[in-house]
């Protein structure tokens, strides 16, 4: 079961908060909640398995499939999803009610729906970095969800998520949502913040998670590479065929 997310109407500027004035990315996520990224050893990755919001950066002329991304806030019950890409603002999508495999496939349905080619998954931390109970949970969760996923050319990744639950009720008394509908709304918010903080922090910190299987391993990697080249002969359509069209 699964319930759509009907966001309240747009207001002169999502950032535009009471009785401020309009507040840019970086001011938005409250400021005690943006931590920097740990420096625990994190391997460095390979070029085609960065996260976007830090591809572009490595890489000028990728493109991407999708180029969205698809924000998980995982739940025992309830798991809330946003999509999100690059400096446009998140947007909720919906909230499961659904668990194990079925919450596998389903969200792998929505990522190729909503046109995503990787899935950020909240993890639960304590403020000082300790993971908990929950975030053991979560990894068990998602490193089933790596198998599915790199088998379809999407990739996963964990972003640290202390404090989003206060950030989207801030947000969604911010922007008007109705006091009756924020409980069942709550979750989707919680995964725009996911979002909101993996942009702001330009994926920097993100853990990704790959399945054991090589061969898994390989298609992942093929997949990203065979979708670069898909999309340079589609601009290239799009020139008319010349390739000096293209610059």
């Amino acid at each position: 079961m699964e319930f759509l997310v009907r966001t309240v109407p747009a207001t002169p500027s999502p950032f535009h908060l009471r009785g401020t004035r309009t507040l840019t990315r970086r001011s938005f996520i409250c400021r005690s909640q943006s931590r920097p990224p740990p420096s625990r050893g994190k391997k460095r990755l390979e070029p085609e398995l960065l996260p976007n919001a830090r591809r572009l950066k490595h890489d000028p002329d990728w493109t991407g499939g999708g180029g969205f991304s698809l924000g998980v806030d995982f739940g025992d019950v309830k798991t809330g999803l946003a999509v999100g890409m690059s400096l446009a603002l998140p947007r909720p999508l919906t909230v499961l009610r659904m668990s194990g495999k079925e919450l596998e496939v389903r969200l792998i349905e929505l990522a190729q729906k909503e046109d995503a080619d990787e899935l950020i998954v909240g993890l639960p931390q304590s403020f000082d970095l300790t993971e908990t109970y929950q975030s053991h949970k979560v990894r068990a969760f998602v490193r089933k969800l790596a198998v599915r996923a790199a088998d379809t050319g999407l990739r996963v990744y964990l972003q640290d998520e202390h404090g989003t639950s206060k950030d989207a009720l801030n947000y969604m008394i911010d922007i008007g949502v109705k006091k009756s509908a924020r409980k069942a709304q709550s979750d989707a918010y919680s995964a725009v913040m996911v979002l909101e903080r993996y942009f702001e922090m330009r994926g920097l910190g993100v853990e990704l998670v790959l399945p054991d299987q090589p061969e898994l391993r390989q298609k992942l990697k093929a997949g990203v590479q065979s979708k670069r080249v898909d999309d340079f002969w589609k601009d290239d359509e799009k020139s008319g065929g010349n390739f000096f069209g293209l610059f």
